[in-house]
């Protein structure tokens, strides 16, 4: 192999990785979308951790016990 075709395999990859991890950023930005329009999950609560994070703040979601009965 010589170093053109090095070069342009080098290429290759990397604008075939670049479109992947491209295509997997929508994709989980569209599933976020589509989770918070069907209540699934509330993205806007999560946001207040920065602003709600001492020991005395209410919680944003109730802990669950689980106990192996």
């Amino acid at each position: 192999m010589n170093l053109e075709s090095l070069e342009s395999i080098r290429a290759i990859a990397y604008f075939v990785a670049t479109i992947l991890l491209v295509i997997f950023l929508y994709t989980y930005i569209v599933s976020m979308y589509v989770k918070q329009k069907k209540g699934i999950v509330d993205y806007e609560r999560y946001a207040d951790l920065a602003l709600k994070d001492n020991l005395d703040d209410e919680l944003i979601e109730p802990r669950e016990n689980k106990q192996n009965n």
